[in-house]
């Protein structure tokens, strides 16, 4: 089912939003990136205004480290391309989120350990009510998880036109969330030694075969190659997240969905003791509830809870919970309508709620 809204305004130069009339447009007014987080549950009454901006700039940081101004309408994962290709550290474990780099900034976008608060600097924005263009320090953007500020108190207020990202020109490899350094392992497993050489992974301390120079000749005794983190690049961790996020979540290109559609809850150790009991119950003494400490709380995936209740697959009308990864509901058959997602959105957080006790939280904006 297709939504429109009344009118659509796309903006190249963020000098223009200097002449544009804001009261004047059809309202109320809706900035948009590139809508790959946004749920229309019908037509807009209003105006739709998108920032389609591009390029970027580099300039020297402090020791160790490069900033660099990315136009809000550049799409993220182009960003993330570039930054490994140039060997510069931080977005590599954000590689192939959908979206753009303004929308990045206002949601906190993350993966695999790592979120967007952790490598901006600065928000560059068109100030609507004072009708200037500002810039935001990163601190002063109150970023929490899959939130800040231009979510909730600002909303409405800003139009982000860039975002400066401070990047690290030496190795910061973060590997040890969601089985990325598994996934990492099991390439060098599949590598024989002259990839090593080609990759220049075998310098500083990584074992070597003694001589042999291919995988098939590895004895079945032999050590798994060690490779050390600061031995890895950032183009080989992008290449292996991407190929985790390939395997699990569906190509935009060809079904149509918003991503993750829940975030993950926070809760506190009493209660996710009472999720494990259920889960022991359910699955056996030995099972182990998968989870992540925050601080003296914990993270338990919505993905895992979802698919303990059975909904893994399940189709209301057009929506499904995809069945690789049911954090994610898809437009399986390209003609669902916002009813039926938002219906099967209500099933499953009613489902949690009854089970064990928690509320999801859509991470998809309803509009």
């Amino acid at each position: 089912m297709r939504v429109s809204c009344r009118l659509y305004v796309e903006v190249t130069d963020p000098e223009d939003l200097l002449t544009l009339d804001f009261n004047a447009l059809p309202q109320p007014l809706f900035v948009m990136g590139g809508g790959s987080n946004l749920l229309f549950t019908g037509d807009f009454p209003g105006t739709v205004l998108r920032m389609a901006n591009q390029g970027r700039s580099v300039m020297p940081g402090s020791t160790g480290h490069l900033v660099v101004r990315v136009a809000a309408g550049v799409v993220f994962d182009d960003f993330c391309a570039w930054a490994a290709a140039e060997g510069l550290w931080g977005p590599e474990n954000l590689s192939l989120i959908p979206g753009e780099v303004g929308a990045s900034a206002v949601q906190n976008i993350g993966a695999y350990g790592v979120e967007a608060k952790d490598i901006i600097d600065t928000v560059h924005a068109f100030d609507r009510q004072e009708r200037r263009f500002v810039d935001i320090p990163s601190a002063d953007c109150g970023y929490g998880y899959r939130t800040s500020l231009f979510k909730t108190d600002w909303k409405g207020r800003y139009i982000i036109i860039a975002v400066t990202f401070r990047l690290s020109t030496v190795p910061q490899p973060k590997l040890d969330y969601g089985g990325v350094r598994k996934a990492i392992e099991r390439r060098i497993e599949g590598m024989g030694s002259e990839t090593y050489a080609t990759l220049g992974l075998l310098e500083g301390g990584a074992h070597l075969w003694e001589g042999r120079r291919s995988q098939s000749d590895r004895r079945v005794s032999d050590p798994i190659p060690s490779i050390p983190d600061e031995n890895l690049t950032p183009q080989f961790i992008r290449d292996t997240i991407i190929g985790i996020r390939e395997q699990k979540l569906p190509d935009p290109k060809e079904i149509g969905s918003a991503g993750s559609f829940f975030c993950n809850p926070v809760i506190d150790r009493e209660h996710f003791e009472r999720i494990v009991s259920i889960a022991k119950a359910e699955n056996g003494p030995d099972y182990e509830v998968p989870h992540y400490d925050v601080g003296e709380k914990v993270k338990v995936p919505a993905a895992w809870m979802i698919d303990q209740c059975g909904f893994k697959g399940m189709r209301l009308g057009g929506a499904q919970v995809y069945p690789k990864q049911p954090l994610v509901i898809v437009n399986a058959t390209g003609a669902a309508t916002p009813e039926e997602i938002v219906a099967l959105e209500r099933r499953v957080i009613g489902t949690i709620r009854e089970k064990y006790g928690i509320e999801l939280h859509p991470e998809v904006e309803h509009v």
